[in-house]
């Protein structure tokens, strides 16, 4: 299964600034598999070492820094030499031994020949709880679920994945293939793109198995929020998750407390969104209440609204049911088109790496679904679930601040307007060639 991400990690393993590399992303996005994968192709060897319930590698971490000790313990464990440039070293679940994550510190200055990459489900939560981290001494990678571009190549339509992904893409061509294109989406909305369900919908061509596959994952996640937290806790953040499809089924998709709890406050329950957050199953997009460079100077860190981290996930959080994948379009424009938007969230963060924001006008009469900085360039984001292009938002966006590029996604074909491109959903990967 290609993951555009071994190409990331090539080019770490060649940076004359190689640092021991962090692999961040929720549980079940494909780390493990990534990390020995990358080794198999790109190193003589893999010292594999998990964290989990391994007492001797905690222990090899409880002494002070001593590299020959730990490589000496790193060879025993894994039953080969450790050669410098030759064997890529997996520290796997390393958020269960925090010293490890500060030894990083003393690879990177102290034995530098050696290539690291560790990977923890949780490593983003165990990073907010006091653990001493390495700062400028280790590189970072995310990894999501997989982008539509990665789903096309796993089914067998490599073809189609290189139209939409050329970097002087074909329009009428893409136009030609829509049909097709269209359908392989609604089939991506429907089953995601985490490994495993994507393995098993090309094994078994069963929806069912799809969705049995989703709800063993949501279990999964369910216990790891007891198993991490305190019952209060723990509570809280169930609350909180459930919440996700009524809040995203509101036509003013701004999160509201109250929606998890009624007189809910802030206070009760910011804590069990960043965790949520920190863990990667959520993805907080806050409101900008004025364009302007540098983005993030304008952001209201109390207006914001919150996706999941995959659309077959939130269906499967719905129950919506298969059948309609047989009815047209219609699983565009459920709840409100909320899958829709999920959809270009999770594809802005995985293809592109955006940070994404959203804004509304300050009589909260327009609203822009998202909005990004590209260098020195404000790019606000139309999302349309229909193929009806009125965009009364971002006609008041245009006239206000006068951007240079603006896209609308829908299902409707691509057309070039000058300043607004339109594209279609399905070929998103083409705003590339908009990009600086």
């Amino acid at each position: 299964m290609y993951r555009k991400i071994i190409e990331d990690l090539k080019n770490w393993k060649n940076s004359q600034h190689r640092k021991p590399l962090i692999l961040q992303g929720a549980r079940q996005t494909g780390k493990t598999w990534i990390m020995k994968e990358f080794g198999r192709m790109e190193y003589q060897n893999t010292a594999y070492l998990f964290s989990q319930e391994n007492q001797t590698l905690q222990n090899l971490f409880e002494a002070p820094f001593d590299k020959e000790r730990l490589l000496n313990g790193f060879q025993l464990l894994c039953g080969f030499k450790i050669e410098p440039e030759k064997t890529l070293i997996i520290i796997d679940e390393i958020q269960d031994i925090p010293k490890a994550i500060t030894a990083l510190k003393f690879f990177y200055e102290q034995a530098p020949e050696y290539h690291i990459i560790c990977a923890g489900s949780l490593l983003g939560v165990s990073l907010h709880e006091g653990v001493s981290f390495p700062v400028g001494k280790v590189n970072f990678l995310n990894l999501y679920p997989l982008s539509f571009s990665e789903f096309l190549m796993a089914i067998g339509k490599e073809q189609h994945a290189a139209l939409i992904n050329s970097s002087n893409p074909d329009a009428e061509l893409i136009k030609s293939f829509s049909a097709d294109f269209t359908e392989f989406l609604r089939y991506y909305f429907f089953i995601g793109g985490m490994p495993e369900v994507v393995s098993t919908w090309i094994e078994t061509k069963d929806f069912n198995e799809v969705r049995r596959v989703q709800k063993e994952l949501l279990r999964t996640y369910e216990n790891d929020v007891s198993k991490h937290t305190s019952d209060e806790m723990a509570n809280k953040i169930k609350q909180v998750w459930d919440s996700v499809p009524s809040q995203l089924a509101r036509e003013n998709k701004k999160f509201l407390y109250s929606v998890v709890k009624e007189s809910a406050r802030a206070r009760e329950y910011e804590n069990a969104i960043n965790w949520l957050s920190n863990a990667g199953l959520l993805t907080k997009v806050f409101r900008i209440n004025k364009s302007g460079i540098p983005i993030k100077a304008y952001e209201d860190l109390d207006a914001f609204k919150i996706f999941i981290l995959d659309t077959g996930l939130l269906c499967s959080m719905t129950n919506l049911s298969a059948k309609v994948l047989l009815e047209d379009n219609k699983l565009f424009t459920e709840f409100k088109g909320s899958l829709t938007e999920q959809f270009v969230c999770q594809q802005l963060i995985s293809e592109f790496g955006i940070t994404p924001y959203y804004w509304s006008s300050k009589d909260a009469t327009a609203e822009i679904d998202f909005i990004f900085q590209n260098e020195d360039e404000i790019i606000p984001v139309e999302v349309k679930a229909r193929i009806n292009l009125k965009a009364k938002s971002l006609k008041q966006y245009r006239e206000t601040y006068s951007p240079e590029t603006a896209f609308r996604f829908s299902l409707s074909d691509y057309v070039n307007h000058g300043v607004l491109k339109d594209v279609p959903l399905y070929a998103l990967p083409m705003i590339r060639m908009f990009l600086k």
